[in-house]
């Protein structure tokens, strides 16, 4: 066993035998043996840190396979209009490819949907808070909020509780998950499983991944360019896209375990001059009560970035092209109309954000190394898919 495999499941092994089953759902194999960690891993794996799980939530398989039943289950939202999958749909990465998504009353989210490839790996949840960091936390938040309305159970979750009690397979598989609970069929176990079955949403079989594991063939020259574009100072894309989810998580950088700088503001709106945003979202303001937080957003995930247009908080870039000339410029200008403004001028946007050239062939050579970060194994994966 070589050093970087034996670093990976030190800690690996820490989480016990689940997160062997959850890798062996991750390839799409049958579990291998549990005395020889290597009949579980492949090379792409070896620089994908333990998968965190916390102690008070252990991954079981019938936990995993509730909460992806639950997942799919319209009858969570308050008129069994919708359902978690609704907005998050596997074929696109678990993204619904629309700007803003409709609640189960019709009424709009304010934010686009974000992807959910391996976010369990993400150090803070949501657009736009740093205060959700579990994924109990914010599988609760479609669930409750009002404001907007998106499954709309909150004061109703006794009655929802009792459709999901009034069949007999979902009595048997809460109490097959939650053997100590009772009554088993509860708001936080229901929390619990969408948890565990979110955890399992792990996507590592991209072109690139296995470009990594030594397949020189799985990148064309073009994304190989493209590769070599994105990690080079001059563009500085993994400055907020880096590791190996190519998103900031906390730890992966020496002396940046404050979540604070997973937080950016791009330039992407300066209604006022000063650095004003839309008035229905100012980003991490909202939450901090900091001025200078107006706009900082996450940054996302680029796993599977080419499936999840259209693109930013508010869905208000269509294309991967238009996300690329808009950091190339250093900020948006909007022309016309009540967002009109040159986000490049905002002084709340992050010194991050400078600008870059962007010939035609260096456009095109991110845009395939973008497009290799596509995994077609996750988003067709039988054990992702509603179980029906």
């Amino acid at each position: 066993m070589n050093r970087l495999t034996t670093q990976f499941w030190t800690g690996a092994l820490v989480l016990g035998g689940v997160a062997l089953f959850v890798l062996s759902l991750l390839l799409g194999e049958e579990p291998g043996n549990p005395e020889d960690p290597d009949s579980f891993l492949t090379d792409r794996l070896m620089y994908v840190p333990p998968l965190p799980v916390p102690p008070d939530n252990p991954l079981t398989p019938q936990k995993i396979e509730l909460g992806r039943r639950l997942f799919y289950e319209e009858d969570l939202s308050v008129n069994g209009s919708i359902a978690c999958a609704t907005c998050h749909e596997q074929a696109r990465a678990f993204t619904d490819g629309r700007a803003h998504s409709a609640g189960a009353t019709g009424e709009l989210t304010r934010r686009n949907a974000m992807s959910l490839t391996n976010v369990a790996y993400n150090g803070v949840l949501t657009w736009a808070s740093d205060t959700v960091v579990t994924l109990e936390q914010q599988a609760l938040m479609p669930l409750t909020l009002e404001h907007p309305v998106e499954m709309g159970i909150l004061g109703k979750e006794e009655t929802v509780l009792a459709r999901l009690a009034a069949e007999d397979d979902y009595r048997k598989q809460f109490a097959d998950a939650f053997l100590a609970s009772n009554p088993a069929i509860t708001l936080d176990n229901v929390l619990l499983a969408l948890a565990s079955f979110e955890r399992t949403l792990l996507s590592y079989d991209s072109p690139y991944d296995r470009f990594l594991a030594g397949d020189e063939d799985a990148l064309s020259a073009e994304a190989q360019r493209g590769r070599v574009l994105f990690f080079s100072p001059g563009f500085n894309c993994s400055r907020c896209h880096d590791g190996h989810n190519f998103r900031f998580t906390p730890g992966t950088r020496q002396g940046e375990d404050d979540t604070s700088v997973a937080f950016h503001n791009t330039g992407l709106y300066n209604i006022d001059g000063q650095g004003g945003l839309p008035p229905e979202d100012r980003g991490l303001l909202e939450v901090t009560g900091r001025p200078e937080d107006m706009g900082r957003f996450k940054a996302p995930t680029l796993r599977n970035i080419a499936l999840t247009a259209p693109y930013m908080h508010d869905g208000s870039v269509e294309t991967l092209e238009d996300v690329l000339r808009h950091y190339a410029r250093g900020g948006r200008m909007i022309e016309e109309g009540p967002y009109a403004g040159d986000g490049r001028q905002s002084p709340l946007k992050s010194e991050l954000i400078g600008g870059f050239e962007l010939p035609p062939d260096d456009l095109a050579a991110l845009l395939a190394f973008l497009e290799s970060l596509t995994d077609e194994h996750f988003v067709t994966r039988n054990d992702l898919a509603d179980p029906g």
